[in-house]
């Protein structure tokens, strides 16, 4: 349970939520561990409900369906992401884009999450997963894998991909991008051999810090990682009429760069969240691709220590909890 910003996580015993009309009661079997919940842990996303639960990348298994609920049966398994509720009425949801309802709602955020033995979800942002991942092997591709196919579908049909922080989303991003014929380069922090002999593993052309220059111009960027200097970087790297996404929710302040590295028609844009289209697709895809998560587990208790790996760059791909 969060306690305010910049404190540790405390657990807690709270009753076992009851469904309502359109909710369903998911147990927990898998929860992982996003940037995102670092950054309201951190504090650095204000506006968490007081004392939220944490936690939206779940994976786990309906226990009792709300009246109403259609599409989903006892026992079935189930994915919860990070879009937990939209108004369906702005022009925002009337046209496709229900990531930028004004109204929308987030799981471990706004709503309570899966950091947890239980949750609630509305049903109509729950998701049948696919394929044979177990259920820990499944949970990154509900915010890592999504946010990441989110960002891969702005960047065009581009050849060569550079990807700015290799970690849980990167790992899936440049699956599903060799998939697609691509020729993917990693940057990792500076000096990190680790993090960049994991790139290669996931079949990356080419691997090595945010502080040396691409080998060949690329057609496009995303950043995954939350430092703002890393933009002009990937300006650098970009050939003309190129793009660079900014995949994550926070980022630190962007420094002053010069007009010439946007010019030439580059292009700079955000990732906003998700939207339940963006889910159906890459839950169906990822099975075929197929993709594969690279993970470290720990006990729902340990949550504090997965937060410290996570911050102090320790992870190899995704942490995922696991309720006991």
């Amino acid at each position: 349970m969060f306690d305010g910003p910049g404190r540790a996580l405390i657990l807690n015993d709270v009753s076992k939520p009851m469904p309502g009309a359109g909710q369903v009661l998911v147990r927990v079997r898998a929860c992982g561990v996003c940037r995102t919940d670092l950054h309201v842990v951190d504090g650095d996303l204000s506006g968490a409900k007081p004392h939220v639960i944490p936690g939206h990348e779940i994976v786990g298994t309906i226990e009792i369906l709300g009246q109403g609920v259609d599409g989903f049966a006892f026992g079935d398994r189930v994915g919860i992401a990070w879009l937990g509720y939209t108004c369906g009425q702005c022009v925002y949801c009337k046209s496709g884009r229900e990531n930028l309802c004004d109204r929308a709602r987030f799981t471990g955020y706004q709503l309570d999450g899966g950091y947890a033995e239980y949750t609630l979800v509305d049903a109509r942002y729950c998701f049948h997963i696919h394929g044979d991942y177990s259920d820990a092997h499944a949970a990154p591709l509900l915010c890592a894998g999504l946010i990441g196919y989110r960002s891969l579908r702005m960047t065009g049909d581009g050849k060569r991909l550079g990807i700015y922080g290799f970690g849980a989303a990167g790992h899936i991003v440049a699956q599903i991008a060799r998939h697609e014929g691509r020729d993917v380069y990693a940057f990792t922090r500076p000096g990190d051999i680790s993090a960049q002999e994991f790139a290669r593993s996931v079949g990356v052309v080419w691997a090595g810090g945010s502080d040396q220059a691409a080998p060949q111009e690329l057609d496009a960027a995303i950043i995954f990682a939350p430092v703002g200097a890393l933009l002009p970087t990937a300006l650098r790297a970009v050939r003309k009429g190129g793009i660079v996404v900014c995949g994550g929710i926070h980022m630190s302040d962007i420094p002053s760069f010069p007009y010439d590295l946007l010019w030439g028609e580059r292009t700079v844009t955000s990732v906003a969240n998700l939207t339940r289209k963006d889910a159906e697709e890459f839950l169906a895809l990822a099975p075929k691709v197929p993709v594969r998560t690279n993970i470290e587990t720990y006990p729902l208790e340990q949550a504090n220590q997965a937060l410290s790996d996570l911050r102090d760059g320790r992870l190899q791909g995704a942490a995922v909890l696991i309720p006991s």
